[in-house]
């Protein structure tokens, strides 16, 4: 009996082990076609028109030469609030569908883009470039500064490099990278840390002209995606402090019962 108090008492401090020291926080987010990953943080662009090109030479976005039945307006992208070292993830598949095509309507991609590769886009001020699946959910780590310059190396998600299927991943900030529909080929949840000095995660579209080259021709985009990510949540897989203590717990009653049997 000895023996189970002392194990008993020391299941506090498991639990305290157990649960995570920072924030925890579960957000819903829905991502548009014309939410530009390539915008990320970049409050100091004035979005023209869609009826109107962007002014260059620098910092712009592709259009189509004339108008498109959609007539969508670039939008900037979604972003959450992070620190660094927090764990993101999703707690259901993401879900929904866009149209990248001039027309209104089908054929639609999954958040999980289309094909395992065919998309090569350049970077853009601070963001960088984009391999992968062709239109896919993805996302960016910022700090508080806007990112106008000095974009980080392109992150390779084609089969050749990283792939898609990979569990864990900490890009640099500003570096694009996959989410997709946030799981593996075995429907594990895939997790995203934050690096040093991030502040915000921006989930994105990346998007251009047959999915290569400058980004842009989001002008045509229609649709949307949707997600629930978790901050620090504690996944499913893994057992909450309560079904570890009493899982010790059972395990101390076997070994006391194994002592009387003697």
């Amino acid at each position: 009996m000895q023996h189970l108090k002392k194990i008993i008492a020391s299941l506090p401090l498991l639990a305290a082990f157990s649960t995570p020291a920072t924030h925890a926080a579960i957000i819903d987010l829905t991502i548009d076609g014309s939410d530009a990953i390539f915008l990320a943080g970049r409050t100091d662009l004035t979005i023209p028109d869609a009826s109107q090109p962007w002014s260059g030479p620098d910092d712009y976005l592709i259009r189509h030469g004339g108008s498109t039945p959609e007539e969508i307006k670039e939008t900037l992208p979604p972003e959450i609030a992070v620190s660094a070292g927090d764990i993101i993830r999703a707690l259901d598949p993401a879900v929904g569908g866009i149209s990248f095509f001039n027309g209104i309507g089908a054929p639609y991609f999954g958040p999980g883009g289309n094909g395992s590769s065919g998309s090569s886009l350049t970077s853009l001020g601070g963001i960088s470039g984009y391999f992968g699946p062709q239109g896919a959910l993805t996302g960016v780590f910022l700090n508080d500064m806007i990112p106008s310059s000095g974009a980080p190396a392109t992150l390779d998600f084609t089969p050749g490099g990283l792939g898609i299927d990979f569990l864990s991943l900490t890009p640099e900030l500003g570096q694009v990278f996959y989410i997709g529909d946030g799981k593996t080929a075995s429907d594990l949840f895939q997790t995203f840390i934050a690096p040093t000095g991030a502040t915000r995660l921006i989930l994105g579209i990346p998007d251009g002209f047959g999915f290569n080259g400058a980004p842009g021709a989001y002008d045509d985009n229609d649709g949307s995606y949707r997600i629930r990510l978790g901050i620090n949540e504690i996944p499913t897989e893994v057992s909450e402090p309560g079904n570890l203590a009493l899982l010790f717990i059972g395990f101390a009653c076997v070994l006391l019962g194994r002592k009387r049997s003697k």
